[in-house]
């Protein structure tokens, strides 16, 4: 049997709301359910046919535990034959869900995916061992650095020298991007209203001015550079996509999967993961960063992805390339970690499938990994 090229052929989020806020009365499963059974909508009416659902592979990070994809597909009314799979690849996950998926098919599969993540951060468990609570397990064990990601970010900011002021600019560029793309309507296809909610809470008119006023919260006041107007905020959000084998497309556009990788790094620089993906992925697929036509990184702060973006010559002095994040990112939006990677293909599908761009055309997807890892996935426009 030969291997199947796998193609993104829907691709719906739910708003994305800030922890304790609009979207809190709901569980991980019933936020993913409602984004699982919108794509599903979506991939059937796009295929004009009922093609069989082999699986449906979500990324999670802080749940309940259990098979949050498999209680989500419950959820969503999807038949008691097709199972479930949930992994952690923490700020990955979403991606990393996608492409396990496309693996599949790749591996000969004919049947449709479901993939994606979800996260409620404000229902999410506190976790309780011997000696009492704990905020999260390791991301690397004993003789190796572990640093929460905030922290992180602020040490990466001093090694790259990345001032406060680069930080906040890049701050306000993704609100502004992200209010300019929702005044225009370039969120809605995308979104699933849940009760009554339809539009992300996080985008808002940002000046220099304001961000000033932020304060460091991973180091002292006077020598710090990462503030809360400069990182992302913790989010609840579920997001997804249906692939199916390109033997099984029919007429329906996508983004088809050129290539992807996943790699390792030091773990006391975990933002730097998504420099070595995107390194490994261009390596392998033969593609450059000049024909790619749009970029998508989740931006869990604004020193971590002006690190990641510099170091691959994709920001300078001089600003941000105009591909990246286009219509703002998690920074504006909002960072619902096991949701985030998936956040970023379904972006990709509004900027390249909706919006007519034409076949060919190229879409990058990467995320940083807790623990010291990267995630890239290199999509392609099939009409």
């Amino acid at each position: 049997m030969r291997s199947s090229v796998a193609t993104v052929i829907a691709a719906r989020r739910t708003p994305i709301a800030t922890v304790g806020q609009r979207l809190s009365a709901f569980s991980v499963d019933e936020l993913a359910a409602a984004s699982l059974e919108a794509t599903l909508a979506d991939a059937r009416l796009a295929l004009g046919a009922d093609l069989p659902l082999g699986d449906v592979i979500l990324g999670n990070c802080m749940g309940p535990g259990g098979n949050t994809a498999r209680v989500a597909s419950l959820a969503a009314g999807i038949d008691v034959s097709v199972p479930g799979m949930t992994l952690d690849r923490q700020c990955g996950s979403g991606l990393a869900a996608i492409v396990v998926a496309a693996e599949q098919i790749a591996a000969g599969s004919r049947s449709m995916r479901l993939a994606g993540g979800a996260e409620s951060a404000s229902t999410a468990p506190t976790r309780i061992a011997p000696g009492g609570a704990y905020a999260r397990a390791a991301f690397a064990p004993n003789g190796y650095s572990d640093p929460d990601m905030g922290p992180a970010a602020e040490s990466l900011a001093a090694l790259r020298d990345i001032s406060r002021q680069a930080q906040d600019e890049y701050a306000r560029r993704s609100h502004s991007r992200a209010v300019a793309a929702r005044d225009a309507g370039r969120f809605v296809d995308e979104l699933v209203p849940l009760a009554g909610f339809s539009t992300d809470d996080g985008p808002r008119g940002m000046s220099a001015a304001m961000l000033a006023r932020f304060a460091p919260v991973f180091a002292d006041p006077a020598s710090g550079t990462v503030t809360a107007g400069n990182s992302s905020r913790v989010s609840d959000g579920a997001a997804s996509v249906a692939l199916v084998p390109d033997t099984e497309r029919g007429s329906a556009p996508g983004l088809e999967l050129v290539g992807s990788a996943t790699v390792g790094c030091d773990p006391s620089t975990p933002g730097l993961g998504p420099v070595f993906a995107i390194e490994a992925l261009l390596e392998q697929t033969g593609v450059s960063l000049d024909d790619v036509d749009a970029i998508e990184i989740v931006e869990a702060f604004a020193a971590q992805a002006l690190a990641v973006l510099r170091e691959v010559g994709l920001a300078s002095a001089g600003g941000v390339d105009d591909r990246v994040c286009t219509d703002g990112g998690a920074l504006a939006l909002g960072h619902p970690w096991g949701a985030s990677g998936a956040v970023s293909v379904v972006r990709l599908f509004s900027r390249l499938v909706r919006a007519g761009r034409p076949a060919g055309s190229l879409g990058l997807a990467t995320a940083a990994i807790g623990g010291g890892m990267g995630v890239a996935a290199l999509f392609r426009v099939v009409r």
